[in-house]
């Protein structure tokens, strides 16, 4: 079959999901809504956003004039680690109580920049962050698991421009983790190695969704990606936690952030919207030895810098579904330049 013109399905090992792949539809007429493109300069400081060194954010509090990465307790939390909800089950209807710790980690004090615009050095310091608060808020026996995100552009919800993610810490395992725990795990039990690992080796074989690598992490477009440009980082070595790399893999997982988000951005020459998280062992204490680390980028751009991926109808009430082959998007994506497109 021509995957390239036929439509087909692929299966996501990880998950145990389906992703329906439609790449003949790219020849319809109707190329998507466009949109203004967001504007790509921004002061260093801004007197009004509430992330930037010495102002005061919206819930009262000031930050301090921080010189390189500033972690504070999320000002508006969706969880709280105080009070309780009392256990409900009511046939069909139940509730448990959910507690938890939300924070925000401002990756740079200059407001202007975005991850694909840091030196490599900056974003050293953030994995460093991002390590140490996993270490101690996995270290709290109340946290099962411990999720770090970030959600890049306006159209990804994100309120702030000024560089900066997230960390949910809360008391129990959600969906998505559960489901990588049970693949990963049963995987590992049968085979003796990480799910991951024999996917990589598969992938490196074959060459078609690799977009670039180094001598510890590998940068790809997943068989199974189910975003026009989604992407995965993916370590050569078998760990199970941001805390478990050693200072060489921090350096060139830092070397790969900042190359994949310059692609993006290059590729329709704007600030490529995204949503991106680590995806790595819970906190609760069970075996994780099947967790493989890694981490992926969900961008919605989809033709321009205009255009974006609506998941919507058959999306929301069947499956998901993509038009661009992961073939198609590694290929754009490995073409690019590594240099800025501001720097040419």
């Amino acid at each position: 079959m021509e995957l390239k013109d036929q439509p087909h399905k692929r299966y996501n090992p990880l998950t145990e999901e389906w992703v329906l792949v439609s790449p003949h539809r790219t020849k319809r007429p109707w190329q998507g809504k466009t949109e203004d493109i967001a504007v790509a300069d921004r002061p260093s400081y801004d007197p009004s956003c509430y992330l930037c060194p010495g102002n005061e954010r919206a819930g009262g509090e000031r930050n301090p004039m921080y010189p390189s990465t500033f972690v504070f307790q999320n000002d508006f939390a969706a969880l709280i680690d105080e009070g309780g909800t009392a256990e409900i089950s009511d046939g069909l209807l139940s509730i448990k109580e959910e507690r938890g710790i939300c924070k925000v980690i401002c990756f740079s004090p200059d407001h202007s920049l975005t991850m694909a615009e840091m030196e490599p050095e900056d974003l050293i310091n953030v994995i460093k962050v991002w390590q140490s608060e996993f270490d101690a808020l996995g270290g709290n026996p109340t946290i099962s698991n411990v999720q770090i995100f970030e959600n890049k552009g306006a159209i990804m919800g994100c309120s702030n421009p000024h560089p900066h993610g997230q960390i949910w810490a809360q008391s129990s395992i959600p969906n998505e983790i559960q489901k990588r725990t049970t693949t990963q795990q049963k995987y590992f039990a049968e085979k003796g190695r990480s799910m991951l690992s024999d996917y990589l080796k598969q992938e490196l074989e074959e060459e078609a969704r690799i977009i670039t690598q180094n001598d510890h992490f590998v940068c790809l477009v997943p068989f199974w990606a189910t975003w026009p440009y989604e992407t995965m980082i993916i370590p050569r070595r078998h760990f199970q936690a941001v805390t478990d790399m050693a200072q060489y893999e921090v350096i060139a997982f830092a070397e790969m952030m900042l190359e994949i988000t310059i692609r993006y951005d290059n590729l329709f020459s704007t600030s490529f919207p995204y949503s991106a998280g680590m995806q790595q062992r819970p906190t609760d204490g069970g075996d994780c030895s099947g967790w493989h680390f890694h981490y992926a980028f969900y961008p919605p751009l989809l033709r321009s810098a205009t255009v974006k991926k609506f998941m919507v109808g058959y999306e929301m009430f069947a499956s998901p579904q993509r038009d661009i082959t992961p073939e198609q998007a590694a290929a754009t994506l490995k073409s690019l330049s590594n240099v800025h497109y501001k720097k040419k």
